[in-house]
This record gives structure tokens, C-alpha cells and sequence, in this order.
């Protein structure tokens, strides 16, 4: 469907390159809309959730069928927020109340890499050895799944320390996803652990083997398996061709991995737009990879198209000032200069204070002076390199009763309640999912590790069918008729008149008792459940649900830190790995030293000194009106001897050039009364208070 532009001028909120990059293209013939491949740099707060929106949008009203756009994002919120906002834009620039398109679903084809992997894999299970029905293993179980394979090995008991489970799953996935070997990985980020390459090696041929035995997938191998499906011509081919347009969020954040997938299906780059910012690119931890968007452009013959959003919408001019000067002195990087209309407040402040102590006492009177200027808490955030850089500041907070949240707590599907509920609907769905079915069994009394291994044995002895459990001898005082009627029950694909989510409060209804007899804090347990079968209305299908929540959990109720729930106001803490995407009005950043920012991990690799370089830009990038960095003159240093002084002094850090302070408000701030005195004493004069009181009488 075509509409002529006169009729509505749905593009007039955009600037001139926002609006270039959702028009970008052109129509070959009478119903085709074409394009060459387009990259769109969208530098902080200038907008680009709004243009990607509107290009969607753009190739809709242009005759484009929802059905043939795939959009990937890095977050499910992400992809709902984008079809709400594409909605929002074609329906009234058409006129019409419902658009065909988008009224079957909105934006089929919207979703995360992993989700999306997920439904191609499903499809394409019988080309790829897998049982349509697999499960989707989280990271917690995962590594359980690594940690019985360890033991199995003995490695577990070898003389010398052997990587956690954790580590071992970290130094798996890291290999998957930036497609090195093991040698190298373990080079690169791993040094302590190159002794044990060849149990390693051992570990993770097993570990896939496990995997592949239960019909399970984990987080990484949904890209890998997407990765090896597309490899082949054929299936790369037939998949691309579903697709006129595929657009990218957060480009920067892609990895090798999701790179070669895209190159995959879109070998020319016809109708491929990708966006994001280079200068925020930090997240090489997760095997992110920065060239992929630094090389974009070239690897296609003639170029792609590049444009620059560079007006931003969210900070004043002498915070994008500075930031500004930051950026340019990274060595590699797509050019780009913010500026603003808002040429109001003050400059960011530059903050020296004598240690960690006194960082924690100017922010907090800092706060407070803004809370008292009519500011609210959560208007204002501390941000820092390291969790534990805030120790210090959180117990100023507590002894000053003021309320916060800490970003990087427990995850949702990380508590035990919440996955022992869904393991029960886990194994219903995939019977040969071992990890699901040995915590459904353990929760039981009186069944152990062992006889819960029997127990699946016997199951897998019927074929995996759960009526085959009503003939294995259960533990004395375990209900197991009623706990057989409930499998059997839910592994039933005819659901009732109320749907699959029926079943999640049936296992709810099974479960209480058992979370009663284990755990304690129930309340907030069970505004957990609560949470959880709220949740599961969004989603039409069980294995949805399932599969969904693992690749993209939301947050806990019992989450934060500080219980905000008790409070209508609170300030936000978080690492800058947390904030990026957030902004607020005022921003403190802790610790701006060397050791610090950059922290010292980064020292003597260049490539992570310009990352770091990064960090500290996206940290800026989120104030609104007022900006503090903070150097503390005394700080800590971790890798220091444990007998020597862990506290180096005045170490400057290396991103806080002369051309940089030039932009800031540089100023000191002393200890206050109650620790060194009001001020500082200058002078050797003594003074004779004795005498004196003495001559008075």
C-alpha cells in the first residue's frame, strides 16, 4: 500500500538525517521498495529508536509486507517497544484504523537474535539432528549441565584447582561466540587456565554431547546452530529470500557469530540497515565485536551508505561539550561531533576529594542538595566502573535513611523458587530434559541424587512417556500417584477452554506446599509466582513462554537492593554496563582514576584502553542537565601484594587530558567537620589558651 505524501507528512518530526536514513531507498518499479545497504551511526540521546521506528514505518506505508521485514534486537522490550511505535506511526499516516500487516501480529519477524534463532530452528530441527520439541537451557542451567559433566570427568578432584563450573561455561561461550580456538581464548583471557587445555577440550566434548543427548539447547548454541544452518547455501538462500528487509538495533553489540549470520543471508547487502554507535561499544566481555561495525561500510562493493545522527535530544551543550572532547581522542571511530539547542547549565564538574570516604560525603551531599532544589532521587544516579566501586557511598546511604536500587542483582529466573516452578512445565515440555527433571525430582522428600537418576532411567526405559512412572517405587511419604496424574496431565498437548496458562497455575497449586517446606521470605516468593503467571498471559503457546523467559528474563520482585517498594523515591546506583540506554538528569561517576577508569585489568592492551575510553563516554552521555566526576587522591588498588599499602595517591586518570579538563569545572573538596575539622591548619603559631583562661580569672 503506497500513499502519497502530501496526504500526511508522517517523516515531518524528524530532523534532516533522521529523515534521510528512514528514506533511504527507492522504488525499482511499480510495488517494489529497494534498498542498498545503509548504516545508520546514532550518536547518545540523538534519537534512534525513532528513527529506526520511522524507517520500518517508511517501508510499510512504501508497499513492504510486515510479513518481509525481520527486525533483530538485542532486548524483547526492545522489539515491543519498536512495533508499538511503528504502529503508532502507519495507522494514522493511512488513515485506516487497522493495517492488514500489522493487525495479524505487527511486526512478525520482530524479535531478539536468540528468539528468532529459536523459531528458524524449530523449523528447520529435522536439518539439524534436533527434536523439534527441544528445551532452552538458561545460564544458570547450563552451568549445572557443565558441572555434572565435570564431576563425571573427576575433574572436580584433581590435585590442583580446576576452573569453577561458572568459568568453564564462561571460557565455552566465549569460544562459541567469537569463533577462536580454545588455545587462543585461554591466551587471551584465561592465562591461569592454560594448564588444563586438554581437560578442557575433554569437558566441552562432553558437554555438547550431553546437550545433545537431552535434546537441549543453551543460550550460545541457539547463534551457533543458526550460524552452521546458514553456512549452507541452500538453507542461507531460502531464508534470505523471506526477507526484503532486515534491519538491526545496536549494531555495536552484534558478535562474529551474528555478523556471518546477516552476511549469510544478505550476501549484497540489498535491503539490510543496520544502527548504532561505535562510541558505544563495550561489551567485549560478551564477545562483542566493535569492527563489526567500524568495517561495515567496506565490505560491501560499492560501499553502504552511511549516515550520521548527531543531534542530540537529551543533554545540555557543555556536557555534550566535553563528552565530545573525550571521544575525539579515540584513535579509531566513526567522526561525529554532538551539539544541541539546549546551550543551558553549567559546566560538568572535574571533583578531586581526598579518598573513598570523602567521595561518599560529597555525593551524598550533593544529592541531597539536589533533592532539596526540588530534584528527585531517581532523577539522579551514581555510576561506576566496578559493583564493589559503591561499597563505601552505600553505607554513607544507609546511615543517612536514604533509599536505593543497585543495578546487577539477582536475576528473575536465577531464583530457586522461580525455577523450580517452571522446571516442572520444562520437563513436561521435553521429557528427555534431564536438568528439569532432576530438580522436579530432588524437590520431592526422600529423593536423593541417586534415585532421581533411577527414576529418569525408568523414564527413559518407557519412552520418556510419564505414564511409565506410576511403576517406579517412590520414597515413602512422597504423594507420587498424585505427582505421576500431574505430569501426565501436563505433558497433554489438548489444553482445556483457559489455555496453557491453566497449567502453570495447576504446578503452582502442586508446588506450595514444597515451597513452604524449603524456603523462607515466602512473601516475596510468592509475588515471584505471582509475577510469573502474570507474565505468562503475553504468550500463546507453552514452549513460548518457556523459551522466551530464558532468553530474555525480566527482573524480580525481590531484586533490588534498598527494597524500594517501600519507598516512592530512591536513588539509582549502577554499574555503567547497566546504564547504558538510561539517562537522568544528574549523573555522579565514581573513582575517574587511573586503576580505576580505566581500570587496571585494561593496562598494557590498547584495544581495551580505547573500550574503557568508551565506558567513560556512555557514563557521560547519560546526564541531562548536571555532571560530576569524582577523583579520589587515595584509593584502593587490588592487585597490590596483601602485605603492602593497597592505596596508590593522585594517579589522574589517562582520559582526563588537559584538552578534556579544559571543558569541566575543576574544583577540591576536603573531608568535612566531623572527620578533620572545618579547615585546614596552615600555621605553626601556637596559642596559649591556658594562660589566657587563667588571666580572666
Amino acid at each position: 500500500m503506497q500513499l502519497a505524501e502530501q496526504e500526511i507528512d508522517y517523516l515531518g518530526i524528524l530532523n534532516p538525517a533522521q529523515r534521510q536514513a528512514a528514506e533511504y531507498g527507492d522504488h525499482t518499479d511499480e510495488h517494489a521498495f529497494r534498498s542498498g545497504p545503509l548504516l545508520v551511526i546514532a550518536g547518545a540521546g540523538t534519537g534512534k529508536t525513532m528513527t529506526l521506528a520511522h524507517r520500518v514505518a517508511h517501508l510499510i506505508i512504501s508497499g513492504v509486507s510486515a510479513e518481509r521485514i525481520l527486525l533483530l534486537t538485542f532486548t524483547r522490550r526492545a522489539a515491543q517497544e519498536m512495533t508499538r511505535r511503528v504502529e503508532a506511526i502507519v495507522r494514522p499516516a493511512t488513515r485506516q484504523a487497522n493495517i492488514p500487516a500489522l493487525a495479524a501480529g505487527g511486526l512478525p519477524w520482530s524479535g531478539t537474535f536468540h528468539s528468532i534463532a529459536n523459531r528458524l530452528l524449530r523449523h528447520y530441527a529435522h536439518n539439524l539432528g534436533l527434536d523439534p520439541g527441544f528445551s532452552v537451557l538458561d545460564r544458570g542451567d547450563a552451568a549445572d549441565v557443565m558441572d555434572v559433566v565435570r564431576h563425571e570427568l573427576k575433574f572436580s578432584r584433581a590435585a590442583r584447582r580446576f576452573p569453577r563450573k561458572d568459568t568453564c561455561l564462561a571460557l565455552y561461550s566465549r569460544c562459541v561466540n567469537t569463533q577462536k580456538p580454545l588455545l587462543d581464548t585461554l591466551n587471551e583471557s584465561y592465562p591461569w587456565c592454560i594448564d588444563w587445555a586438554d581437560e578442557l577440550t575433554e569437558l566441552f566434548r562432553q558437554y555438547v554431547q550431553r546437550k545433545q543427548r537431552c535434546q537441549v539447547l543453551d543460550y550460545d548454541d541457539l547463534l551457533l546452530y543458526w550460524g552452521h544452518l546458514v553456512a549452507e547455501a541452500e538453507f542461507a538462500s531460502e531464508i534470505g529470500s523471506w526477507f526484503d528487509h532486515i534491519l538491526v538495533d545496536e549494531y555495536q553489540d552484534t558478535n562474529l557469530v551474528q555478523a556471518q549470520i546477516l552476511n549469510a543471508l544478505k550476501p549484497d547487502g540489498l535491503g539490510v540497515t543496520v544502527v548504532g554507535d561505535d562510541a558505544q561499544a563495550i561489551y567485549s566481555f560478551r564477545a562483542a565485536e566493535v569492527e563489526n561495525i567500524l568495517g561495515f561500510a567496506e565490505q560491501y562493493r560499492p560501499p553502504a551508505q552511511v549516515i550520521t545522527l548527531e543531534q542530540n535530544y537529551r543533554s545540555t551543550q557543555p556536557i555534550l561539550d566535553s563528552a565530545n572532547c573525550l571521544i575525539a581522542e579515540s584513535e579509531r571511530q566513526y567522526r561525529k561531533n554532538l551539539s544541541t539547542d539546549r546551550k543551558d547549565g553549567g559546566k560538568p564538574r572535574y571533583v578531586t576529594v581526598e579518598d573513598g570516604d570523602a567521595e561518599a560525603e560529597f555525593v551524598v551531599e550533593s544529592i541531597l542538595e539536589n533533592r532539596e532544589l526540588g530534584m528527585q532521587l531517581k532523577d539522579q544516579a551514581v555510576l561506576f566502573r566496578g559493583s564493589h566501586h559503591s561499597d563505601r557511598l552505600e553505607l554513607e546511604l544507609l546511615r543517612r535513611n536514604i533509599p536505593y536500587v543497585k543495578y546487577g542483582g539477582l536475576k528473575f529466573l536465577e531464583a530457586a523458587h522461580v525455577k523450580d516452578l517452571l522446571s516442572v512445565l520444562k520437563w513436561a515440555e521435553n521429557p528427555k530434559n534431564e536438568v528439569a527433571a532432576f530438580r522436579v525430582l530432588k524437590m520431592l522428600p526422600g529423593m536423593g541424587p541417586a534415585r532421581a537418576a533411577r527414576c529418569f532411567e525408568h523414564l527413559a526405559g518407557g519412552d520418556f512417556l510419564f505414564s511409565a512412572l506410576r511403576n517406579f517405587r517412590a520414597p515413602a511419604g512422597v504423594e507420587w500417584p498424585q505427582f505421576c496424574e500431574l505430569m501426565e496431565s501436563l505433558a497433554n498437548v489438548e489444553f482445556d477452554e483457559h489455555g496453557w496458562q491453566s497449567q502453570l497455575t495447576q504446578v503452582h497449586r502442586w508446588y506450595q506446599p514444597h515451597l513452604e517446606r524449603m524456603y523462607d521470605g515466602l512473601d516475596t516468593r510468592e509475588a515471584d509466582l505471582e509475577q510469573l503467571e502474570q507474565i505468562s498471559g503475553r504468550y500463546s503457546t507453552r514452549e513460548r513462554f518457556l523459551t522466551e523467559l530464558s532468553l530474555d528474563p525480566p527482573s524480580a520482585v525481590g531484586d533490588l537492593a534498598g527494597d524500594p517498594l517501600l519507598d516512592e523515591d530512591y536513588l539509582i546506583l549502577s554499574t555503567v554496563h547497566s546504564a547504558k540506554g538510561q539517562e537522568w538528569k544528574s549523573v555522579f561517576i565514581l573513582n575517574v582514576s587511573d586503576g580505576n577508569f580505566p581500570s587496571e585489568f585494561a593496562t598494557g592492551k590498547p584495544e581495551m584502553i580505547e573500550e574503557e575510553r568508551r565506558l567513560l563516554y556512555v557514563a557521560m552521555t547519560r546526564a541531562k542537565q548536571s555532571l560530576s566526576l569524582i577523583a579520589p587522591l587515595r584509593y584502593h588498588v587490588t592487585q597490590q601484594r596483601r602485605d603492602g599499602d593497597k592505596h596508590v595517591y593522585g594517579a589522574r586518570s589517562r582520559f582526563m587530558s588537559d584538552s578534556v579538563l579544559a571543558t569541566m569545572e575543576k574544583c577540591f573538596r576536603g573531608r568535612p567537620e566531623s572527620e578533620t575539622g572545618r579547615f585546614a591548619v596552615r600555621s605553626d603559631k601556637q596559642i596559649d589558651v591556658a594562660a589566657r583562661m587563667r588571666e580572666m580569672w
